[in-house]
């Protein structure tokens, strides 16, 4: 009888002769290790999105700002995933397949729903990289993303750099552009109103990273490690990834709709004084849509506690 799709696990024909093949599951995951178990807390998501409004031309854009609950379940391991070399010795990664999905609190309604996998890439000689991680996500709205970046350990919590919701012009990220949405005390028919603000302050708009630094989830933890994983689609660093998005985002002759170009993100596995494991999650991540000749900022940030094993 052949396994259930939450047993697979690969079994290479013929095996892949290379030291970390005897290694166990957790070794070969690496940075990884900690993600495995169910998550859950919240969080605070902002998307330009295009809005056709045909009786004023100018405005094509309208602001979703929502606050947000998680669930994101990780595991169980994929076994060892043999990938075949031709300039050099096979080598086999070590992955987690995942499920998210996002709700948005204020207006009980379902927001995100992502499966996909990260992996644990060894150190390789061509081309010369050091050991990586790597997240494949596909997104039911057309879009599929692989991002690959490295990890690290330190002593004590994260800092969370600001990041920006401003837009600017494609291919000039140093000309950002302010919009009325962005401001709170602006009304107007085009960003989120009503109920669907309860909670979202002008600080949150500022720099959604506040929400990581603010919440209320880690106040008072003494956090003695932090892994942090860190990756993008496109990174002069690693010669792989990319978005890929179907024709109804990418468009045609008149420019796309809203196209996918570029992902970055942070993930920080934290572990408080007197745990063996990551308790806490933490990350953000950056989106930019393209359309209307403008790069616009997606901004998803959480903080997430392990709940189940």
């Amino acid at each position: 009888m052949e396994p259930a799709a939450d047993e697979f696990t690969f079994q290479p024909l013929p095996p892949i002769e290379d030291p970390a093949s005897a290694a166990s599951h957790a070794e070969r995951l690496g940075p990884l290790a900690g993600l495995r178990g169910r998550w859950g807390g919240g969080g605070f998501n902002v998307i330009w999105r295009p809005r056709q409004v045909p009786d004023i031309p100018q405005q094509d854009h309208f602001l979703e700002l929502n606050m947000t609950s998680e669930e994101l379940d990780f595991g169980p391991t994929l076994g060892q995933i043999p990938n075949r070399g031709l300039l050099e010795p096979d080598i086999s990664l070590a992955g987690l397949k995942y499920v998210q999905q996002v709700f948005d609190t204020n207006l009980s309604a379902a927001q995100h729903f992502e499966p996909g996998l990260w992996v644990h890439v060894p150190r390789t000689g061509d081309p010369q990289e050091p050991p990586t991680v790597a997240r494949m996500a596909s997104i039911p709205h057309g879009t599929t993303i692989l991002a690959q970046g490295t990890a690290s350990t330190s002593a004590g919590p994260p800092t969370f750099p600001p990041v920006s919701i401003t837009p600017f012009p494609i291919g000039q990220p140093d000309q950002p552009q302010d919009f009325a949405e962005q401001h709170l005390d602006r009304p107007t028919p085009h960003r989120t109103a009503g109920a669907g603000l309860h909670g979202v302050t002008q600080a949150m708009l500022d720099n959604p990273n506040s929400v990581l630094a603010h919440a209320p989830l880690i106040a008072g933890q003494d956090i003695e490690t932090t892994t942090t994983l860190k990756v993008f689609t496109s990174d002069a660093a690693f010669p792989g990834g990319g978005t890929a998005n179907i024709g109804f985002l990418t468009g045609a002759g008149l420019g796309p709709n809203a196209h996918a170009t570029h992902v970055s993100a942070t993930f920080w596995l934290q572990t408080p004084k007197g745990s063996t494991e990551p308790i806490f999650l933490q990350y953000s991540q950056r989106v930019l849509l393209q359309f209307d000749g403008f790069s616009w900022p997606h901004v998803t940030v959480a903080t997430l506690e392990k709940n189940l094993p």
